[in-house]
């Protein structure tokens, strides 16, 4: 009786509770590692169509700006031809929609949809 009284006071992680704590630790980690690149290269184009939103004042000054800065930045999402430029009470307004995906395993993929 006194070791069934002991096992139920027990507290802890059991093998299997630690696998599976590991397991979703490294999926976590695996898809956060992929995706850290996606929405850095999101908040780089953003950047770079505020700037180029700043800096020209016709659809292909605008275009020719944000392809400069994609250069720099490295990034390939999205280009200056792909931009929706517009004017708004005479302030230019760019904006932009893409989407990356992330193969994870066999047919699975995770899908980004960055929308400005």
């Amino acid at each position: 009786m006194n070791s069934i009284a002991s096992r139920s006071r027990q507290k802890g992680l059991s093998f299997i509770g630690l696998v599976f704590l590991v397991a979703v630790l490294v999926a976590v980690v695996g898809i956060g590692s992929q995706s850290l690149p996606v929405f850095l290269e999101y908040q780089a184009a953003v950047k770079a169509a505020n700037k180029a939103a700043a800096e020209g004042s016709t659809v292909a000054e605008v275009r020719a700006s944000f392809d400069r800065a994609a250069a720099i930045d490295d990034i390939k999402s999205v280009s200056g031809s792909e931009l929706h430029v517009t004017k708004v009470n005479d302030k230019v307004v760019v904006g932009f929609e893409y989407s990356r995906e992330i193969h994870l395993a066999g047919p699975a993929y995770l899908v980004y949809r960055f929308k400005k």
